[in-house]
C-alpha cells in the first residue's frame, strides 16, 4: 500500500527517535540471552522500521553528514509542489509500506504500550518488570516527570497515526504519476479542489504529530500553511 509522508522535519525527528529505545531493549534482551516473544517482536519491529526509514524523503538528507551505507532512498526525484497560484507547498511524498511492516510496528506499539500500562498501575516508586529484567521506564514516563515530556510511546503513536493516515486520492494520483516520471525538478500544480484536500491532510499531520503543545504546534504548522 501507498502512503504519503510528507517532507516534514519534525515528523523525520520523530520516526529517527524510535531506533534508539528499539536497539536499547533488544541489547537488553540479548544481554539477558533470552529469546522471548518481546524480543521478536521488537526484532521485527526494528526490521521493518529500517525499511520504512530508507523510503523516506529527508533520509538521503539526514544521511548526507555521514558516509553513506546504502542507497540513496528513491524518492520521486525531488520534484517541486505548487499551488494554483504559484504559491511552493510542502513537498508529499507516496511511499509503498508492506503491510507486514506496518503491522510489526503496530504490534512493537502495543507491546510498549501494555507495558506502560502496567507500569503506571503500580504504586509509586516500584519498578516494572519486562520479561529480560527491570526497566526504569525508558518506554514510559519518569515518575513525576513534567507533562511536557513526551513518552516513547506516545511519540511512536504519533508516528503510526502518520503513516496509517488514508490519504485522500485525488491527491495521491498526480503525486504517483511523478513517482512513476521520475523527472527531476519537475513542478506539480495542484488545482483548487486538489490544494484544498492537501490543506485539511497537511492540517491533520500537523495535528497528530504536535497537538498538545501549542507553541510546537503554531512552529510546525508554520512549515505548511
Amino acid at each position: 500500500m501507498y502512503v504519503l509522508v510528507p517532507d516534514d522535519p519534525v515528523f523525520f525527528a520523530k520516526f529517527q527517535s524510535l531506533e534508539e529505545p528499539l536497539l536499547r531493549r533488544l541489547y537488553q534482551l540479548h544481554s539477558a540471552g533470552l529469546d522471548c516473544a518481546d524480543g521478536r517482536i521488537i526484532s521485527d519491529a526494528y526490521d521493518s522500521w529500517v525499511q520504512v526509514l530508507l523510503k523516506l524523503p529527508l533520509w538521503s538528507d539526514w544521511h548526507a553528514a555521514g558516509e553513506p551505507v546504502g542507497p540513496a532512498p528513491d524518492d520521486g526525484a525531488g520534484y517541486v509542489l505548487l499551488s494554483e497560484r504559484g504559491d511552493r507547498l510542502t513537498s508529499l511524498y507516496p511511499i509503498e509500506v508492506t503491510a507486514a511492516d506496518l503491522g510489526h510496528l503496530t504490534a512493537c506499539l502495543e507491546l510498549f504500550a501494555g507495558h506502560d500500562r502496567a507500569r503506571l498501575a503500580l504504586p509509586g516508586g516500584q519498578r516494572f518488570e519486562w520479561a529480560g529484567g527491570w526497566s526504569d521506564g525508558w518506554a514510559g514516563p519518569r515518575p513525576g516527570a513534567p507533562e511536557r515530556e513526551r513518552p516513547l510511546t506516545d511519540v511512536f503513536r504519533r508516528v503510526m497515526e502518520v503513516l496509517l493516515l488514508p490519504p485522500p486520492q485525488r491527491l495521491l494520483a498526480p503525486l504517483m504519476s511523478q513517482l512513476v516520471l521520475r523527472e527531476a525538478d519537475v513542478a506539480v500544480i495542484l488545482p483548487r479542489e486538489q490544494e484544498t484536500e492537501y490543506r485539511r491532510y497537511c492540517e491533520d499531520i500537523v495535528t497528530i504529530l504536535s497537538a498538545g503543545d501549542n507553541f510546537a504546534y503554531r512552529s510546525h504548522r508554520a512549515l505548511y500553511f
